[in-house]
């Protein structure tokens, strides 16, 4: 996304964007009255685009003058247009400037009652025809010894099973070695622990997605987070796939006994 892009400078943009070898697929572009003079130019470039055969959707945000007089008060900033007169004569000006692209518009979103949260549903239902919601989960291992890891949103506690490092036989080996994997869950409670942790999960990642919270981590840890955080970390990963959701497994210390 490209904020308060002048006009003229869309084309160009667009032209990246369809060059060979490009992997972007969408672009989103945000116009409004601070390009002042070259705000003029937008709607020569609709036609350009709609004419070169490239498609578009138009989304325009709306509020009330009262809400809109809150908001710039709320921030202290004067109406861009407003110049040495009263917010409102600022609003009045930016609405005969916008009237015919608000005719053209897609979708017209009245943001008045709307916070961040709403507002950001509002704008990925106009524009996501259909797809679903989804999250990025990672999973990361780690080793209490080096920390805990600073962006997790979870942590777990796995040092409660019995430690293959003092299984001669194991101790070279790591989580993601089938010896130590099956040791591991093979423990009393593992398996009844990673199937209870991801069921009290579904709620709670229910509700990220409801507070537009696309990125979590859950961090496993034990002593070294070698053995038992690695195995464990594997086994939720799996069980949220089951689930349909899209997980990665990040092993933070691994290697660094």
């Amino acid at each position: 996304m490209v904020d308060n892009l002048p006009p003229r400078m869309i084309v160009p943009l667009v032209d990246l964007m369809t060059r060979s070898g490009s992997t972007l697929e969408r672009i989103a572009a945000v116009v409004d009255v601070r390009g002042r003079e070259f705000f003029q130019d937008l709607v020569e470039v609709l036609d350009h685009l709609r004419q070169s055969g490239v498609f578009y959707r138009i989304l325009f945000l709306d509020a009330s003058d009262e809400v809109l007089v809150r908001r710039y008060e709320q921030v202290r900033r004067p109406h861009p247009l407003q110049g040495e007169g009263r917010i409102l004569e600022g609003l009045a000006e930016e609405r005969r400037l916008l009237a015919s692209l608000e005719e053209r518009a897609d979708v017209v979103i009245d943001t008045s009652e709307l916070n961040v949260h709403d507002l950001a549903r509002e704008v990925r239902s106009a524009v996501a025809e259909g797809t679903p919601d989804t999250l990025r989960i990672n999973v990361v291992s780690f080793g209490f010894k080096y920390g805990l890891p600073l962006d997790a949103d979870h942590v777990v506690d796995v040092r409660f099973l019995a430690n293959p490092y003092w299984i001669t036989e194991l101790r070279h080996l790591t989580g993601r070695d089938a010896p130590v994997r099956d040791y591991v869950l093979a423990r009393p409670g593992a398996v009844e622990f990673v199937d209870r942790y991801v069921h009290a999960l579904e709620p709670v990642l229910a509700g990220y997605l409801g507070e537009e919270k696309r990125y979590v981590t859950i961090a496993v840890g034990c002593t070294g987070g070698k053995h038992r955080s690695v195995a464990i970390s594997e086994a939720i990963a799996a069980r949220l796939r089951q689930r349909g959701q899209r997980v990665t497994v990040t092993a933070r210390d691994l290697g660094k006994e």
